[in-house]
């Protein structure tokens, strides 16, 4: 399928113009992983996970059983820590190609490179497929003999305990292998469609052509006509795309519904919440809670917003646009380092110590520039390495933000990497605590910091913005999902019964301060987690409601919450959200846990109406 591109023009990029004024902006050096994918120490460590993988299958195919009745160098503790050594080996080698992609999309190179390791890796898992599904048909009660007998077994309870939830959702052997091996053409397939065309879509405005992540950002710009040129150059270049991102959605939502229905998943989001390691009661009460409190949050929100700004009604462009008389300066790289690190040293000095080494050791990927991947992410790679974070970092407020978020996750994946490579990984849900918990940190400093009253305003603005950004506006997300989901199970969806879907839900969540007009229908195609992790939004929301509660506790604490909360970062994946948050007083299950968190933002919403009074 031809896409359809704007005629290539100069590039701009705001980090290049603005360069100066941001500073030196580091990149990652990936070399830690391996010196480059021709290196011989790359190549011989896909030789090296293919030749274990077949003597991992070849030693332990047909004899776990057994293995659960034995100890030492025949139990199951033993292939447990084979298990682990291949998949730190299989992850280093995957977490390379992919970093390298993701630094630049548009590279052929990168994208061989991604798309051969990709390939040569699900080969290899196959080898490796037999074992989970081999673990889960022993019966529980050689299992929970057998970690009561091996203490190397034992050591792993909490992965094995976890791995037997998957128990009622697994296929036969040969099912399970074709699903594995399919995917490479199937989801694997579209998800890479989507990245690379994501990559090179490029907007024109005033006879530039800029890259999504600089016209995202002009949102944020002072000048309405700025805002509505950026605004109207998205919507022109997802509406002349929307035949492919129509045909990737349409194709992925089916991919999971054969998956679901083979599985016997009863709900469209149960996989995803199986995976978090969460009860979908709890994720139905949190959306349920969100969706009541759109009235007192977003919709009254945006009402003095726009108020503000003086209008009656804002475009959906203005969304995020600065308040009157806020400062437009550039935070330059070394500033937002600063900021970053003092605040999280002012909770606890090794969180401090854990983050500055991102900056220390090029640990960070900075700049924005064409083809890079949008956004932000953090990747815990493997625990023999460590983790990496990308920002496309150009001088917002929102950008020290992103970078703070992003730290967190660091700092999180630093601590639970002392679990090994099976036992590290924390559910979605709990994995936005220490992002978020590391933004309010953030944004507490720099309120604290703050005496003038104007400042003080659009910093508390801009805090209300991104919760409701990252409560609201992502259950409104998974509504949109649920609804897509839900509607596809009838039939390929039009770009335009998509379209109607997604400004339902955006008209309910954001209110009648917010004038939504042609051309935002097709603004659901650039959100990359609807096709890479159906679902997954929601944790978000999660994240953001526990932390405020959590931070409630920690205002109210007098000693040792700085204690418990590491010990929540360092548990990893090993124990259940009940069982992490139970030291703090919290639970989850609560029906009023939801209000708790979300009375947080209804406060800094009540502040800023004083705020305002004061002003008037």
């Amino acid at each position: 399928m031809t896409l359809n591109r704007p005629t290539p023009q100069p590039v701009f990029s705001l980090a290049e113009t603005a360069g100066p004024a941001l500073g030196d902006l580091p990149g990652w050096k990936l070399s830690d992983l391996y010196p480059s994918g021709d290196s011989p120490e790359y190549k011989g460590d896909l030789d090296k996970a293919a030749s274990m993988a077949a003597a991992f299958e070849e030693k332990w195919k047909g004899r776990l059983e057994a293995a659960a009745k034995a100890t030492g160098d025949k139990g199951i503790g033993a292939a447990l820590k084979e298990y682990e050594a291949l998949d730190d080996l299989i992850g280093r080698i995957g977490s390379f190609a992919g970093l390298t992609y993701f630094s630049d999309t548009s590279n052929p190179a990168n994208g061989k490179l991604y798309g051969d390791a990709q390939a040569k890796l699900t080969d290899i898992s196959s080898h490796l497929l037999f074992f989970t599904l081999e673990l889960n048909r022993i019966d529980d009660a050689t299992m929970d003999a057998c970690m009561a007998n091996d203490a190397v077994a034992g050591h792993y309870r909490p992965w094995l305990v976890d791995l037997r939830k998957d128990k009622p959702h697994q296929l036969d052997d040969q099912l399970e292998q074709l699903f594995l091996e399919k995917s490479m053409t199937s989801a694997a397939a579209f998800n890479r469609l989507f990245d690379e065309t994501m990559a090179d879509l490029r907007f024109d405005i005033d006879g530039a052509s800029l890259p999504l992540e600089v016209t995202l950002n002009m949102l944020q710009e002072p000048e309405p006509e700025t805002r509505k040129k950026a605004a109207q150059a998205l919507s022109a270049t997802f509406k002349d795309n929307l035949r492919v991102f129509t045909l990737i959605t349409n194709t992925l939502a089916k991919d999971k519904d054969i998956s679901d229905r083979w599985r016997k998943f009863e709900d469209i989001a149960d996989s995803r919440h199986l995976a978090n390691r969460v009860e979908r009661e709890v994720v139905d009460a949190l959306a349920a809670a969100v969706k009541k409190a759109y009235p007192r949050l977003s919709h009254r929100y945006y009402a003095m917003k726009a108020k503000w700004l003086g209008m009656e009604q804002m475009n959906y462009w203005d969304r995020n646009a600065p308040l009157p008389d806020t400062s437009n300066t550039i935070i330059p790289w070394d500033e937002a380092k600063d900021t970053v690190l003092s605040a999280y040293g002012s909770f606890a000095p090794e969180m401090a110590d854990i983050a500055r080494r991102f900056f220390d050791e090029e640990w960070i990927d900075a700049p924005a520039r064409a083809g890079k991947a949008p956004g932000a992410f953090a990747h815990p790679t493997v625990p023999s390495a460590h983790p990496y974070v990308l920002v496309n970092y150009l001088g917002k407020p929102r950008d020290v933000m992103t970078l703070a978020h992003e730290l967190g996750h660091g700092v999180h994946q630093v601590l639970a990497g002392e679990q090994g490579a099976l036992m590290c990984a924390t559910p979605l849900t709990l994995a936005e605590t220490a992002s978020v918990f590391g933004e309010m940190l953030t944004f507490r400093k720099l309120l604290d910091d703050t005496r003038d009253i104007r400042e003080r305003k659009a910093m508390l603005a801009r805090k209300v913005e991104d919760m409701i950004n990252t409560v609201v506006r992502q259950i409104a997300f998974y509504e949109f999902e649920r609804k897509l989901h839900t509607a596809r199970k009838q039939g390929e969806l039009t770009s335009g019964q998509i379209g109607e879907l997604w400004l339902s839900v955006q008209a309910e969540s954001l209110g009648p301060a917010i004038r939504i007009s042609e051309g935002y229908e097709t603004w659901w195609t650039y959100i990359p987690h609807f096709i890479h992790s159906p679902f997954y939004v929601y944790a978000y929301a999660f994240g953001d409601c526990l932390v405020n509660s959590l931070y409630a506790v920690y205002q109210k604490a007098e000693t040792g919450f700085q204690e418990k909360y590491f010990e929540l970062l360092k548990a990893g994946g090993t124990k259940h959200h009940s069982e992490l948050l139970k030291p703090f007083g919290l639970d989850a299950t609560d029906p009023s846990f939801w209000d708790k968190g979300l009375s947080m933002i209804e406060g800094l919403i009540d502040e800023l109406e004083a705020l305002d009074n004061k002003q008037a």
